[in-house]
């Protein structure tokens, strides 16, 4: 063992399936349309201001009441999890965030105050039932892969939510600008549903799944894996308890990583609220242009996420260490990142674009901590620390778009924004290189979770 990593190692005597990356990509899928659900007002919000009469504060909290309900069902969400298991409890989230975004595209019935009190009502309901959505792609990482794959498996799933936009933006910029803004929650309300009924019908234990053979199974447990963490009996032992989320809490590790997380969310945060409108609004694109335009920031985004997997895997096997492995390429990623600062003294907006790009691919290079959680969480313990990750790091989904939201409505200009979001930046690396130390899996007192 070195710096809290075991060297894995495959039977020699049959050939591996490769399930599991069967899995990835159904983790990656659904990934994708979350974050396009995501992103559905920030798309049609331009339009559905001017049809509904709402103000740029008015907008910011809306675009917020997601983050708000995701935050409060993290920890709940995980707990559900590592209780129930991740097939049900993810199943029934995926149903239930589609049918809320798809009831959105109905708002334009409401009138008066109804119409802010409505939309924000909606969008906070589809966060609560995404918010079991990532710690359940965690649990999954950490059941199906060997640590040594679990930076690039982990970066992967999380490369889709550039991928989203880069699918995505464009699309319902097209559904906007063809049809209506209402369309755009019916279709990707109606897509989500399918996908709910795909993930049910796919998704198993490694120990249960029948395209899994013994020698995927001993590689993926001889590495790390935890494939019986969807076993029932381990279920029921995986108890929710205030004392064991004090001992994630009170990690020193941990909290880095927290703190890191909602660094990289306001980063991530902009892109997928107010990032399209500052292009209408601030750089005069129509709406069909942005959704294009928010479309290769993405594409880098996305490019440097799994860039960014693959070069931190690379370093855990050459350097047996998590620590270097981990950290190397979110220094790398977020001093690029913090060039959107720069975006405040720029006019052209072809080159505005190219900043953008260049700051996404960093936070995409940047974006390992799922693979920290999965590296790190208590073994017993793994849903509900992803969703305390998850809290800390979707806070900034409250903070973001409310602070831009006045931001512009005082100064008229998105600079103060670029700003905003830049200095996040910095606060990440402080989190991982001042705060966080060693990178390996955390080990709960038993003594004290029982007092």
């Amino acid at each position: 063992m070195i710096d809290g990593t075991i060297a894995s190692a495959a039977p020699a005597t049959q050939r591996r399936t490769r399930m599991r990356y069967g899995i990835l990509l159904l983790i990656f899928l659904l990934t994708t349309i979350n974050y396009a659900d995501r992103a559905t007002f920030s798309i049609a919000g331009d339009a559905a201001s001017r049809d509904l009469g709402l103000n740029p504060i008015q907008m910011g909290y809306i675009m917020s009441a997601f983050a708000w309900a995701y935050v409060i069902g993290q920890i709940p969400g995980g707990a559900l999890l590592d209780r129930f298991g991740t097939k049900l409890i993810y199943t029934i989230a995926i149903a239930a965030w589609s049918f809320f975004t798809l009831v959105q595209g109905f708002s334009g019935f409401l009138t008066g105050g109804a119409i802010f009190a409505g939309l924000f009502a909606m969008r906070f309901m589809v966060g609560l039932a995404e918010s079991p959505s990532f710690p359940g792609n965690a649990r999954l990482v950490a059941a199906w892969f060997p640590g040594s794959e679990r930076g690039t498996a982990s970066a992967i799933f999380n490369s889709a939510q550039y991928f989203s936009l880069v699918v995505f933006a464009p699309f319902m910029g097209w559904l906007v600008h063809t049809f209506d803004w209402h369309s755009v929650f019916f279709v990707m309300g109606g897509l989500g549903l399918i996908a709910a009924f795909v993930f049910w019908k796919m998704v198993r234990s490694p120990v249960d799944h029948p395209g899994v053979n013994k020698a995927e199974l001993d590689y993926i447990e001889a590495g790390g894996g935890l494939i019986r963490m969807e076993d029932r009996t381990v279920s029921k032992s995986a108890a929710f308890s205030w004392a064991n989320v004090k001992q994630v809490l009170g990690s020193r590790m941990l909290m880095g990583v927290f703190i890191g997380q909602y660094g990289i969310n306001v980063l991530t945060y902009f892109f997928v609220t107010w990032f399209p409108i500052y292009l209408v609004k601030e750089r005069g694109l129509n709406i069909l242009e942005a959704g294009f335009a928010a479309a290769a920031p993405a594409l880098c985004g996305f490019a440097g996420g799994v860039l960014g997997g693959i070069i931190s895997d690379a370093l855990l096997k050459k350097t047996g260490s998590l620590t270097i492995a981990r950290k190397t390429p979110l220094l790398i990623g977020m001093l690029l990142s913090a060039l959107i600062i720069a975006c405040a003294y720029i006019d052209n907006s072809a080159l505005i674009v190219v900043v953008m790009a260049v700051a996404f691919f960093g936070k995409g290079i940047a974006s390992l901590g799922w693979a920290v959680v999965s590296d790190t969480s208590p073994r017993e313990f793994v849903g509900v620390t992803g969703g305390i990750f998850n809290t800390f790091g979707n806070s900034a989904g409250i903070v973001t778009p409310i602070v831009i939201g006045y931001i512009v409505a005082a100064t008229g200009s998105f600079d103060g924004a670029l700003w905003f979001v830049g200095v996040h930046c910095l606060l990440v690396i402080a989190a991982y290189f001042l705060i966080t130390g060693k990178i390996e899996r955390l080990t709960l007192n038993s003594t004290e979770a029982k007092a």
